[in-house]
Parts: C-alpha cells; structure tokens; sequence
C-alpha cells in the first residue's frame, strides 16, 4: 500500500498568463510582473502543493512549497518576500503561507520530522517549489535531477540558490526508457512504483512522478500544466525554456491523465483540488 497526502503550502499570486499561456499577447516575463499594466490585471491566487508518499520502502517528499520566511506571521509580508526571494522574483509571484501551513509545520503535526524523510524529490527548483529546502534540513537525502542542476548555473536569473544555501544535493540522470514525452525517466526505487519522468519544456529537468501500485497509479506532474484545464484545452505554462517541448509534454500528461488505471493526475498549483490523502 502507498498513501500520498496532497498538501497545500501557501498560496502564490501571479498574472493569469502566467499558469495559463496568453497565445495572443504572448507576453514576457516582464511584462507578466508588477511592473506592467498587463502584469497587475487581475491577478490570481493559486495554491501551492507538496506531496508527501508513505511507501513500504521510506518516506518522500516531492517538492518543499514555501518556506515560512516568506510570511512569518502568517500573512502578506512584502518586505519579508522581498529579503527572502529578491525583487525580481517577487515583483512576478508574491506569497502568503498561513500559520500551520508550511510543509515541516503540516509534518510535525503528523509527528513526522525532517530526520524521518528519507528523501525529498525536487520536480524542478523555481522558487515555490524550492523555497522550503532549508526547513527540511536534516532529511536523509535530497535529489534533483542533473539538467534541473544544470539549469540553475545556465539559467541562474530563473531562481533563487540561496533557498538551498547549505542542502548537498544528489542528483541522477535520466534514462532512456521510452517513458514519458521525451523517452527519458529515472525508476527511483527499481521496481517501477515510483517512476522520475522528465517533462522538459518549462525548465529542462522538470520531473514528474508516477506513482504505481498494482494495476493503477498516480500522476503529478508539478508545473507540466497548471490545472486540469491545462492539459483538456492544451493550455501550456506562459513561461518556458522550450515552448515546443512544453506543449508536448502537456500533450503527454493529457494522454497520460486519461488512462483507465490513472486514479488522479495532479498538477501543482490546480485551484480546484483541495487537500486530500490517495491510497493505492
């Protein structure tokens, strides 16, 4: 038996072409900030999620969502966002975490601490994925994978590396396995329950991870799409190294999502699911 329970770490505040592509406008970063008109029109709060799956074999955490600096008492907090993420980074999503929220606050009060975490798997490193890395300290392991690494250095205006200022992170490679949109996966515990799946287009080494047990199965596919609607409508993220690639990893969650045994398909930030615990 694995149970994953769905939990909700804050909430981020971002342009709606942002998790939705506008194909019109099409618009850059900047203009999906603070600073443009276009940027501070209707604006949206969506959750952020991190998993964490009781398995036979240990216990994960896929993802970190925020880390409570960035609202320390619990509400909006600009200058906090501001010290914790920098300017750039805030003027695009700014942040609220409730009290209680934080991941290692919902673990602690399952009586789970940080030294019980056999490893925490990172879909990607942007900063609501990455920020709560440095609470977690003390887990066994974490792991990332080589091209979301090597992101970070090619790519560095993309994220935040002092959000995992202290973490050593292990990282692996993807084989070419013929599994998901590009071919490429990583089978985590080497008996196919818990399969890394790349879904490259918004960074290189977004990951996805699938979940099996028996016949049927678990998708979550971080920010592959943003909701459900993003994959039934192919409506891809409005930000991504590789648009091409991006839509075709939606087209590849999509098809995924609508198989018979695929009990839920999850994307990070989906607006219509709520806090949940799944057992397969």
């Amino acid at each position: 038996m694995i149970k994953i329970h769905v939990m909700h770490t804050g909430k981020v505040y971002v342009s709606p072409a942002l998790p939705f592509k506008d194909a019109k406008k099409n618009p850059n970063p900047l203009q999906l900030s603070l600073l443009s008109l276009y940027g501070r029109r209707n604006r949206i709060w969506l959750p952020v999620s991190a998993y964490l799956i009781e398995h036979p074999k240990g216990l994960l955490l896929f993802d970190t969502g925020w880390h409570r600096e960035v609202s320390p008492n619990g509400e909006y907090d600009r200058i906090a966002q501001v010290k914790h993420m920098g300017v750039g980074h805030f003027l695009l999503n700014q942040a609220i975490l409730p009290k209680g929220e934080s991941l290692v606050e919902q673990l602690v009060a399952k009586n789970i601490y940080p030294k019980n975490i056999d490893c925490v798997i990172m879909s990607h490193l942007h900063t609501d994925h990455a920020s709560g890395l440095r609470q977690l300290v003390g887990a066994k392991k974490f792991l990332v994978s080589a091209p979301e690494l090597d992101d970070t250095k090619n790519f560095p205006i993309r994220y935040v590396s002092s959000m995992w200022q202290g973490i050593n992170f292990d990282t692996f490679d993807f084989a070419d396995t013929g599994a998901g949109p590009v071919g490429k996966s990583f089978d985590f515990f080497g008996d196919g329950t818990i399969e890394l799946i790349n879904i490259p287009g918004h960074t290189s080494g977004l990951t996805a991870m699938k979940i099996s047990g028996g016949d049927k199965f678990v998708l979550l596919f971080s920010d592959g799409g943003y909701s459900e609607k993003s994959w039934r409508e192919e409506i891809p993220p409005g930000t991504a190294l590789d648009e091409n690639l991006a839509l075709n990893s939606l087209r590849w969650i999509g098809k995924t999502s609508k198989m018979l045994n695929c009990v839920e398909s999850l994307a990070n930030h989906d607006p219509n699911v709520i806090p949940h615990e799944i057992i397969i």
